[in-house]
């Protein structure tokens, strides 16, 4: 018997929703003139966005980075423990992960670097840095969309501005301990987020390769923008590796001169032996020929591997081989990435109709509950 009341109660439960959700359809309905006049006002926008954003386009190049390791810790490792010497972890990580060349793209040097990168743009009849284009008034060109932007949306933050006046810039002291600090002026921070938001780089670990791209409001800037990227990884990525290779050296250096003094230990007390002991031919005095031969044998061969091993990474460090293999070298991209037309004027249309039946409900609601004259004449 309770079973059959609790049927009852879900079934007139979904009755009572199919009612309500048939009846919100049908208010709907019964506005259809009002939706559509308001999405046909955000398909007009969307329009207009659409027309008059700002032209952009991306420019990429694939690259694959060198990420073998060479390790030395097998055969000389067991040596040098036999011999009482630690080698530590000679060799290995020659090269930086490909993991953090996102940190290095971000790295302030080098975004200071290419800020400061000079390209050619179509209607300036000189070459201008990236700093002066985005922060001088002489470059910079009109944007319907963003004055609209600017004077809809923003413009809480422009009075806010106009109400705050223009902050000026502190100057730093400078002294011995804080000169070589990096410092970044106002113009300077400005145009880095601008280009941290338009260079990006990719990590493929499946395929071990990176890709990076710049978009910008012409084609052959991004193109320009794009190869200045790559170069300047490159470039720190390369001193990363020397900076490595010379405190690889410099720790094998040591690791070669402690082998150098025991090796000479070795082959001293071994010299003695084999002097003091001559006309000696008992089996203890060869016993321990013996193992005094072993200790300068072992000594002589950590000494000698250590001599080739301090050879390469002298050879390493003298050596310039690129980091990055150019795999998709950067071109000059012949269509836009952006504005995407179509995507923009799907996406008002959408947004149109979701917020006129929205208007439907929250004008019913007030008409109902409050005095609001101007909801008189809605029905």
């Amino acid at each position: 018997m309770e079973n059959k009341v609790n049927n009852d109660t879900v079934r007139d439960h979904a009755v009572e929703q199919e009612i309500d959700l048939i009846e919100l359809i049908g208010r709907l309905w019964a506005k259809r003139k009002f939706i559509i006049k308001v999405t046909a006002v955000f398909m007009v926008l969307g329009l207009l966005v659409a027309i008059f954003s700002s032209k952009e386009y991306t420019s990429s190049c694939i690259v694959v980075p060198q990420t073998g390791e060479k390790s030395m810790s097998g055969s000389l490792g067991g040596l040098a423990a036999m011999a009482g010497i630690s080698l530590g972890n000679i060799g290995t990580g020659e090269t930086l992960s490909p993991k953090v060349y996102s940190k290095v793209i971000n790295n302030m040097n080098l975004q200071k670097e290419l800020i400061y990168t000079e390209v050619k743009f179509k209607d300036i009849d000189h070459p201008v840095t990236l700093l002066d284009y985005y922060t001088k008034e002489e470059y910079r060109k009109f944007s319907l969309t963003g004055t609209i932007m600017k004077y809809t949306i923003g413009l809480p933050f422009v009075i806010l501005n106009a109400v705050r006046g223009e902050p000026k810039e502190d100057s730093l002291p400078v002294s011995g301990s804080t000169k070589d600090l990096l410092t970044l002026s106002k113009n300077e921070e400005k145009c880095v987020k601008i280009l941290k938001a338009r260079v990006n780089l990719t990590i493929n670990d499946k395929d071990g390769y990176v890709s990076i791209s710049a978009s910008m409001p012409e084609a052959l800037v991004a193109a320009q923008v794009a190869e200045q990227v790559m170069n300047l990884l490159q470039k720190y990525v390369t001193e990363f590796k020397l900076e490595k290779a010379k405190a690889n050296y410099e720790f094998i250096k040591q690791r070669f001169d402690e082998a150098k003094e025991v090796y000479s230990q070795k082959q001293e007390e071994y010299a003695k032996f084999r002097d003091a002991n001559r006309s000696i031919t008992s089996a203890l005095a060869a016993t321990r020929e013996e193992q005094i031969k072993n200790d300068y044998n072992l000594a002589y061969s950590l000494f000698s591997e250590l001599a080739k091993q301090m050879v390469q990474a002298e050879i390493k460090v003298k050596e310039d081989t690129p980091i990055l293999t150019v795999v998709e070298p950067v071109t000059v991209p012949r269509e836009r990435s952006k504005p995407k037309r179509a995507m923009i004027l799907i996406a008002f249309t959408f947004l149109g109709g979701i917020v006129a039946c929205g208007a439907v409900f929250a004008f019913d609601f007030l008409k109902k509950n409050t005095d609001i004259k101007y909801l008189k004449n809605w029905n």
